[in-house]
């Protein structure tokens, strides 16, 4: 795995949010799934992690983005963790499998990667995390590589295309679409391989 991309280990990440803003609005949702090599050489998911997410102080609640998501941010059955709280809990699995697939950090896989590492960044600063294992801007996206294997970028659509089963009765919570990005990751990077895409790569190197 630490060869395959040059020392990072791909995390999936999908964020559920109250809003577009990762400085003023509530991070309600976070999963992770880690993700691990077989020894052919192909990429599958591995374990996953995931939390609810208390809302900040004085963070801003969009009414828009709670009716698209359903998440009602005081119901107590969400039993939902401080930011600390919930990052800890996703980073330290991520922190072993760094550990063992001798990687030096990870790299986030997201659908709109840049979305998800924004709230993750913000969230992790605001509660004083100083050992944030992901690289601070490097992302592999889903959506420029669904585009590019399947001329489609939305998560439904480009699933559908690579075979994968979606429901979107169950899309819009963070664990699910995290699995689902995963599945979808995995598919495309698989695909690479088997039309010999990363052995024409090893050989350039030589």
């Amino acid at each position: 795995m630490a060869d395959r991309f040059r020392g990072f280990l791909p995390v999936v990440i999908d964020v559920e949010t109250a809003g577009f803003n990762p400085c003023s609005d509530a991070l309600l949702e976070i999963a992770a799934i880690t993700l691990t090599m077989d020894e052919n050489g192909y990429l599958l998911p591995d374990q996953s992690f995931d939390a609810n997410v208390r809302p900040f102080p004085g963070a801003n609640l969009e009414r828009s983005a709670l009716e698209f998501t359903g998440i009602d941010p005081d119901d107590p059955a969400r039993n939902a963790l401080p930011e600390g709280e919930a990052l800890e809990h996703i980073f330290k699995p991520i922190r072993k499998s760094l550990k063992s697939h001798g990687c030096k950090r990870a790299v986030l896989v997201g659908h709109n990667a840049a979305f998800d590492l924004g709230f993750l960044t913000q969230a992790a600063n605001r509660a004083g995390i100083k050992r944030n294992p992901f690289h601070p801007f490097s992302t592999f996206d889903t959506v420029s590589l669904a585009g590019l294997a399947y001329g489609q970028t939305v998560l439904a659509k480009a699933c559908q295309m690579a075979g994968i089963e979606f429901d979107p009765k169950q899309a819009h919570r963070a664990l699910y679409d995290a699995n689902k990005t995963a599945e979808l990751f995995c598919t495309i990077v698989n695909r690479w391989k088997e039309l010999g895409g990363w052995e024409l790569a090893l050989a350039s190197r030589e």
